[in-house]
C-alpha cells in the first residue's frame, strides 16, 4: 500500500511540474479567495457580536441589570441593596437608575426619549460614557440644573437625525427644557455632550438622580441597578451568587436584557453566512472537477498507457486526488495569508455599524471548519472525473 501510495506522489507530482502553470496558479488563488470568503463573513459576524456586547457592557447595562420585582416600578431600598451587592467578590460597582420617558424642548424645536437620573459617582464605576464626552464634561453628584446628552440627540444645525430624535444644534451652556411623565417642566445647563456610538446610549440624556427624584417624588428608589464585574464572560456565575444572597429583585444578565435583538440579527447574519458558504461550496466544487476533468481528458492516452504496463486503476486515481490535495493546501495556507491581510486592514479601518465599529473576530472553529469543508468538496470534486477516466478500458483510453 506504502509502495502504491508512492508512486500515485511521484505520478501526481510529474503531472503539476508538466502542466500549465498559469492554470495551477489560477486555479490556487481561486481557492484562497473562495477559503476567505467562508472565513470572512463569520468573523464580521462575530466582530458585530463582539461589538454589541461591548456596548453593551461599556455604556448601556454593564454586566448585570437588577430590575424591580414583579408588579412594581421602582426597586425600593437602593443603598442597602447596593451594600449587598457590592459585598459579593468579583463584584467593581453598581449604578441605580431612575429611567424615564421626556420630551426636550430648544428652539422651537422637541425630541422625545429617555432621560436617566444616575449618581455620576456610581455610574463611573460602572459605564465609560464620562470617557466618551466630545464637549464640556460630565456630571456631579451635587449638579440639580445640570444635563449631559448623546450626541445623536443633541444633534448638528440645520441637520436631520433620519427619524432619531434630534435638537438639531444643542451646545455645552444652552439651556433645555424637559417636560417629565408627571407633567412637570424643568429647565436644566447642557453641561456636556457625549458620544459612544451605542444607538440606545447616543440618542439619551442623564441628570443627578438626586434631581430626579425630586421632581418625580421617589426615595431611595430606582428603575433598574447596573452590576458591573470583574471579569467578563461569567455573568451567569455572578447572577446565581446574587441570587444567593436572598435578593427577590429580578437579575438579568446583560445578553438576557438586550437578547432579542441580538438574536434575531445573528439569524439574519446566519442566513447570508449559509448562502454565501454554499455558493463558495459549489465554485470550488466546478472550480476543482473542471481542472481535473480537462487534465484527465487530456491525459487519456496516458492513462491508458500507464495501466497497460501494469499500473494498479485506484493509484491512477489517487494520483490525482493528490494534486487536489497539493492544490487546495496551498490554496487554503494563501487564503490565510490573504485572510490575515483583509483582517489586519479592517483592524486598523474598521467596518462602521450603526452599533460602533466592527472588527473581524476570526476564530480558529471557523477556520478549521472552512479548511475541512473546502478539502471535502474538493477531494470529492477531483475524485469524481479522475475515476471516470481511469476506469475505461485500456485500448479505449489508448486511441484516445
Amino acid at each position: 500500500m506504502l509502495a502504491g501510495l508512492r508512486v500515485s506522489a511521484f505520478l501526481a507530482w510529474k503531472s503539476i511540474q508538466r502542466g500549465s502553470r498559469g492554470t495551477l496558479a489560477l486555479t490556487i488563488m481561486i481557492i484562497a479567495l473562495i477559503f476567505v470568503n467562508l472565513v470572512f463573513l463569520p468573523s464580521i459576524i462575530s466582530g458585530v457580536v463582539e461589538t454589541f456586547n461591548t456596548q453593551s457592557i461599556d455604556f448601556d447595562l454593564g454586566n448585570l441589570v437588577i430590575e424591580p420585582r414583579e408588579g412594581s416600578q421602582y426597586i425600593d431600598g437602593v443603598g442597602s441593596l447596593q451594600k449587598t451587592v457590592g459585598r459579593i467578590p468579583g463584584i467593581t460597582g453598581t449604578s441605580p437608575r431612575i429611567a424615564a420617558g421626556a420630551t426636550y424642548f430648544y428652539k422651537g424645536r422637541n425630541a422625545a426619549s429617555t432621560l436617566y437620573g444616575i449618581t455620576p459617582e456610581d455610574e463611573r464605576s460602572v459605564t465609560r460614557i464620562a470617557e466618551y464626552m466630545t464637549e464640556g464634561e460630565f456630571l456631579s453628584n451635587g449638579d440639580t440644573d445640570a444635563i449631559v446628552m448623546g450626541t445623536t440627540l443633541a444633534g448638528t444645525e440645520g441637520e436631520e437625525a433620519g427619524g432619531l430624535p434630534s435638537l438639531q444644534g444643542v451646545g455645552v451652556g444652552d439651556s433645555v427644557e424637559v417636560a417629565y411623565p408627571n407633567g412637570e417642566m424643568r429647565t436644566y445647563r447642557v453641561k456636556g455632550i457625549y458620544e459612544t456610538q451605542s444607538f440606545s446610549v447616543d440618542t439619551a440624556a442623564f441628570i443627578t438622580s438626586r434631581e430626579m427624584s425630586g421632581v418625580l417624588g421617589l426615595q431611595d428608589q430606582a428603575s433598574i441597578i447596573l452590576v458591573k464585574t470583574e471579569v467578563n464572560g461569567r455573568e451567569e456565575e455572578y447572577k446565581t451568587e446574587i441570587l444567593s444572597y436572598g435578593i427577590q429583585e429580578e437579575v438579568r444578565t446583560f445578553q438576557e436584557k438586550s437578547g432579542g435583538f441580538v438574536d434575531q440579527a445573528i439569524q439574519s447574519f446566519n442566513i447570508i453566512n449559509a448562502i454565501s458558504t454554499l455558493v463558495s461550496l459549489i465554485i470550488a466544487i466546478v472550480v476543482v472537477f473542471i481542472v481535473i476533468f480537462i487534465n484527465t481528458v487530456n491525459r487519456r492516452r496516458q492513462i491508458g498507457i500507464l495501466k497497460a504496463i501494469g499500473i494498479d486503476q485506484q493509484i491512477i486515481i489517487n494520483s490525482y486526488v493528490l494534486q487536489v490535495l497539493f492544490i487546495t493546501t496551498v490554496g487554503a495556507l494563501a487564503g490565510i495569508v490573504l485572510n490575515a491581510g483583509v483582517t489586519t486592514y479592517l483592524t486598523a479601518y474598521p467596518l462602521v455599524f450603526p452599533g460602533g465599529p466592527v472588527y473581524p473576530v476570526v476564530e480558529a472553529s471557523a477556520i478549521l471548519r472552512s479548511i475541512a469543508s473546502l478539502f471535502a468538496v474538493s477531494v470529492v470534486a477531483g475524485y469524481i472525473p479522475a475515476w471516470r477516466i481511469a476506469r475505461e478500458d485500456i485500448l479505449s483510453a489508448i486511441r484516445g
